[in-house]
């Protein structure tokens, strides 16, 4: 019959069917999904950053101050420089430290309280694209703090940053603030509740952040006590990073001490983040 329906043509217009189930589309690195979860939780701490900036550099710039009347009078020195400069590095540094971690454990923690964690996990992103995200949000937060807390210091008066060594203070600061985010990301899959990084937070970040030789150098310490110090990865961060600014450290009488402990540090961060890779692809806690 004339008004019968006539079958449709396929036409070059005609939309490509789905690919088969299983089969990849995207191909090798998901760069535009790396970039939107790194802009996601950059965005993230910059609307409070009032909060996660600014007042991390007022607290690490009372700390110089109270250290430097209590300890720094009669012009005491350290390693050779005044005692306001031989600590100034090592408050930088820390604080880099405590805000990578503090980004990165709420990261994963805020979505399983708030029920958005799906917002993470169902995304087309690997395991290892999640990771690098999470963990470069997090360097960048805590680069922002150390260049703030620095700016803040060149105005305290008898404060001198003139750097020696630039390479030791970009790598010991990334690797401190890498190894944060890192333990940061960890925290945040094992934690069920604020309480839990908070727990965190205070029995072992912060231990290890003031008891890592960022006020004094362990050569004043009891040999035992030197040997605990040395088994404290904070130590050679902080160190390595004051090293970048004075030229000296107490993590060895030459330089090549130095060099060995960064190799350590980078060695060291590549286990942990091995380590967070494999609890991640896991699902433990997140998935479960």
């Amino acid at each position: 019959m004339a008004d019968q329906a006539q079958p449709i043509e396929t036409t070059a217009a005609t939309p490509a069917s789905f690919r088969p189930r299983g089969e990849p589309v995207i191909h090798g690195i998901n760069r535009i999904g790396v970039w939107s979860l790194y802009i996601k939780e950059v965005r993230r701490f910059l609307k409070v950053q009032t909060q996660t900036v600014w007042a991390p550099a007022v607290t690490t710039l009372l700390f110089l101050v109270i250290f430097t009347v209590a300890m720094g009078r009669s012009g005491r020195m350290v390693l050779g420089v005044p005692f306001a400069t031989f600590v100034a590095p090592g408050l930088i540094v820390m604080g880099m430290m405590q805000n990578a971690f503090a980004n990165s454990s709420f990261s994963f923690l805020s979505g399983k309280i708030q029920g958005t964690i799906i917002d993470l996990l169902m995304p087309p992103l690997s395991h290892g694209e999640l990771m690098t995200g999470i963990v470069g949000a997090a360097v960048t937060r805590s680069v922002m703090v150390g260049t703030t807390v620095a700016l803040a210091m060149l105005l305290y008066p008898g404060v001198s940053l003139a750097v020696a060594h630039p390479w030791a203070v970009i790598w010991f600061g990334l690797m401190g603030a890498i190894m944060l985010a890192l333990l940061g990301l960890l925290t945040s899959i094992w934690a069920e509740k604020f309480d839990h990084a908070a727990a965190v937070t205070n029995f072992v970040v912060a231990p290890l952040s003031l008891l890592s030789g960022t006020f004094y150098v362990i050569h004043n310490l009891a040999p035992a006590f030197q040997a605990i110090s040395r088994a404290n990865p904070f130590f050679y961060v902080i160190s390595g990073f004051r090293f970048g600014f004075l030229g000296e450290s107490d993590i060895g009488s030459t330089n090549q001490a130095v060099v060995w402990s960064a190799v350590g540090l980078g060695l060291f961060n590549a286990a942990l983040g091995a380590v967070t890779y494999a609890i991640l692809r896991s699902g433990w806690k997140l998935k479960s």
